[in-house]
């Protein structure tokens, strides 16, 4: 047994590739910000139809804020930004 500590591995090429590719995030991110619409949809469509809000609806709202905030996310990538090296 050695006292070193243990390297920690680098990230894989597939990641690091996604990461990198403007086209995947635009797509992965408009899909998760398309959903979070259809979900919203959902959801209004219940209110409007005169149902009390309920706990789902409620529920239902939430979840689609949680997803387009993580569409938005995807997109403008803040932690590749803030880890790009100067050279």
């Amino acid at each position: 047994m050695s006292t070193a500590p243990e390297s920690t591995a680098a990230p894989s090429k597939s990641l690091q590739t996604f990461k990198d590719c403007w086209g995947c995030r635009a797509i992965s991110g408009g899909g998760l910000i398309l959903s979070a619409a259809y979900v919203f949809n959902a959801a209004r469509r219940i209110m409007k139809q005169g149902a009390p809000t309920s706990m789902g609806t409620v529920a239902q709202i939430t979840f689609a804020a949680c997803l387009a905030s993580w569409g938005v996310v995807i997109i403008t990538d803040p932690v590749g930004k803030s880890h790009r090296k100067t050279t």
